[in-house]
Parts: C-alpha cells; structure tokens; sequence
C-alpha cells in the first residue's frame, strides 16, 4: 500500500499493478493497520482507497497465494478480512473508493465498506467469487445485499455477473461516474474537499446514525440519532457554522 496526503486528505493505492492490485495476507493487514491509525489521526478528514495503474482497483484475492493454503489457512485470512475491512467500515471519517478499474471478489468488498464509491466509465465490478466454488467470503454477501437489497444482490452473486459503470450507478452501488477523462481519483477528490472541510464531529456522528439505520429498528435507530445529534450540541464548530451564517463568510471547523 502506498500512502500520499493531499493536506487533509489521506491517499491510500493498493500498489501491486503487475497482480491487479491482488490481495495478499500482508495487503489485508495493511489496510486494517491504516485505518487504525486514520482513526487516531485528527488531521486526517478524509481517505481514498483506489488502486496503482489503470487496469485494477483491485481484482480479489490473490490466488496465487491461496493454492498453497489449508482450509485453516483460508478460515485465518476470512478473519483477517473480517478484521482488516471491519476496521475502514466503522472509520470515524468518510471514506471514499475510487475505483479505477475491475474490481472484482474481495476487491469489490473492499469498496463496499467504504462510505462512498465513484467509478470510471470503462470499470467492470462483481462478486464472482461463486463461479469459483465459493462465497464472498470478506462482507459482500452482507454489505451488497443492504446496498441494493436481497433481489438485485442474489442476481449479483448467484450468477457471479460482471456490471459494468453505468448498470452499477443505475443500481445505487457507486454513487458517481467519471466523466469522460477524468480519473477516479480526481472524481474522489472533489467529493472529498467538502468532506474535508466540513464539521469532523457532525460527520462521524452521521455516519454513526445513518449506519445504525441499516442495523436497527425505527425506534432503536431513532434512540442512536439522538444521541449523535447530542453529540454536536456542545461542539465549537456548531457555534462557528452559526457564526459564519449570521457574518455571511464560510465556517473554519476545526473537529473541536
């Protein structure tokens, strides 16, 4: 993984283009130590995760590596994903795929557990992970169907399909394409900046709430809501958003 900054904005390339970007053991590990250290980093407001090249966000397991494991072996990197991804999907930051090519099997896993995904025109996603026998094995299953529901995610799986850019914008599994030229880099940044200048402590308490929806009963949901909304209410940046409207100028957040 090769890791930039763009001020306040943490780059992260699976750096591996002559393996499409693969994931290995030490891949995984590294993208779960990344968003371990993101989540302690109050400079950072913002990731992308994109991969090296223009051929690959990331095609999936690395399967060379996996011939030579046991099923112990391939039950140890299931936990592994299960940890590592764990890790971005419950980041107290937005995060952002760019995905910039296939993205296929755990590589399109990876993606859903950020918050927000863009894509190039010509990129092909898929869980095709039962075209070789199994599952998707590091949260598809899971985070596919509460993205598009369970009729449109059994299409997906069942058949291992290949989509491409416009089928998966039209079925609410990315949420920009690309203009022709543009990067899906350059795309995620101008999402990011925003992101990166708005209020940390509004945003996480957000993405706490809109992920409990997806967990939690109307009245459980509304319970955790109101919590995160309490969260906002003593914060300086609130009384800078208030600020800056009545002085008619932008707000300076600062996370406090």
């Amino acid at each position: 993984m090769r890791v930039d900054r763009r001020g306040p904005i943490a780059l992260w390339t699976l750096d591996r283009p002559e393996r499409l970007n693969a994931l290995s053991r030490a891949v995984v590990r590294r993208i779960g130590a990344l968003a371990e250290q993101a989540a302690g980093d109050a400079a950072t407001r913002v990731v992308i995760v994109t991969g090296a090249g223009d051929r690959a966000f990331c095609a999936g397991a690395d399967l060379e590596e996996r011939q030579d494991m046991s099923e112990d072996d391939v039950r140890e990197i299931l936990s592994l994903y299960r940890e590592s991804f764990g890790r971005i999907d419950r980041l107290d930051k937005p995060v952002i795929a760019a995905i910039n090519g296939v993205a296929l099997g755990g590589g399109l896993e990876l993606a859903l557990c950020c918050d927000l995904r863009v894509i190039v025109p010509d990129a092909v996603v898929g869980l095709t992970e039962t075209a070789l026998a199994i599952i998707p094995g590091a949260g598809g299953t899971q985070r596919l169907t509460r993205l598009v529901g369970p009729g449109v995610a059994k299409e997906l799986i069942l058949l291992a399909r290949r989509i491409d850019a416009t089928e998966a914008r039209a079925l609410g599994l990315v949420n920009r394409v690309a203009r022709e030229g543009q990067s899906a880099v350059d795309l995620a940044l101008e999402l990011a900046q925003p992101l990166a200048e708005g209020a940390p402590v509004a945003l996480a308490a957000a993405l706490e709430a809109i992920d409990a929806a997806t967990e939690l009963r109307l009245e459980k949901g509304l319970d955790v809501e109101r919590r995160c909304y309490e969260r906002t209410l003593g914060t300086a940046d609130r009384l800078e958003a208030l600020a800056a409207f009545r002085e008619k100028r932008p707000p300076r957040f600062r996370g406090s």
